[in-house]
């Protein structure tokens, strides 16, 4: 179902399976449009199975701090005063909950290296190494482990920051997914649906544009996996990829205009016409 699902091959989501399993926390990391977000959710759902466990997704970004993910201290209102509570961040609530269960627990983190991770993390990067372990969290000095069942599945956006620039301990302790313009799971989506939209056309042309793109900033699929793709390609085509060819391709406006739906768009519609 998976498979049918997401159009990845039984084998390659055997393999990431395995690789989730044996490090217990995984990072999807691609181009933008690649369905990274989905897929973590997917995996997540068939990790999940018919078990008690559950999925929950939290997003970083530049702001994130430990004090959101881990613990820290929170004002809060009491009548007329403010007071200053200890607060469990995201992480120690989503462990407390899978604390209570059996089944496999997955937190999604998407976009996880839009946020500086050795802070937010702060003791987890010792007890994402040391599964069963415990660690004293340096605000209120309370014990803490992370519990067996807990999966942890990141999101990452190579567009976004290069994954050169990843700290070479977080890199230890995640397995690392590429996923990359995926032209098989397009047309396994519109086989499928049944959309009768041809996609030989548009698949040759995001290949030869993919070729003159660096691959971390590879135009994805996901634009395109649409039912009523044929009414609305030319709108996607236009006021989606046609500006961030533009701004790819800042200083050589030539290499863009080949790319113009104006110049593209027979052969992409094809027999879709």
């Amino acid at each position: 179902d998976c498979s049918e699902n997401t159009g990845i091959s039984v084998e390659t989501l055997q393999n990431w399976l395995k690789a989730l399993e044996r490090k217990k926390q995984a990072i999807f990391y691609g181009p933008p449009g690649t369905g990274k977000t989905f897929l973590a959710q997917e995996l997540a759902r068939h990790l999940i199975g018919g078990s008690d466990g559950f999925t929950q997704v939290v997003q970083f970004h530049p702001a994130y701090a430990y004090e959101d993910f881990m613990l820290g201290i929170r004002p809060r209102q009491r009548g007329e005063s403010l007071h200053y509570p200890v607060v469990p961040g995201h992480f120690l609530e989503f462990c407390a909950r899978a604390a209570e269960r059996t089944g496999p627990c997955v937190l999604i983190i998407d976009e996880i290296n839009r946020a500086e991770l050795a802070r937010v993390f702060g003791e987890l990067m010792y007890l994402l190494e040391y599964r069963g372990e415990k660690v004293r969290l340096s605000v209120d000095r309370r014990e803490f482990s992370v519990p067996e069942n807990v999966r942890i599945i990141g999101t990452m956006n190579t567009a976004d920051r290069s994954i050169a620039l990843v700290d070479h301990a977080l890199r230890r302790r995640f397995a690392f997914i590429a996923l990359y313009p995926q032209y098989k799971v397009l047309e396994h989506y519109h086989r499928r649906e049944k959309t009768r939209f041809d996609t030989a056309g548009l698949v040759d042309i995001l290949h030869k544009l993919n070729k003159e793109i660096e691959y971390n900033y590879q135009v994805g699929i996901t634009f395109f996996l649409r039912r009523d793709l044929k009414e609305h390609i030319a709108g996607i085509w236009q006021m989606e990829i046609e500006p961030y060819l533009e701004e790819y391709f800042f200083d050589q406006p030539g290499r863009v205009s080949k790319y113009r739906w104006q110049a593209v768009e027979k052969q992409i519609m094809g027999a879709s016409t």
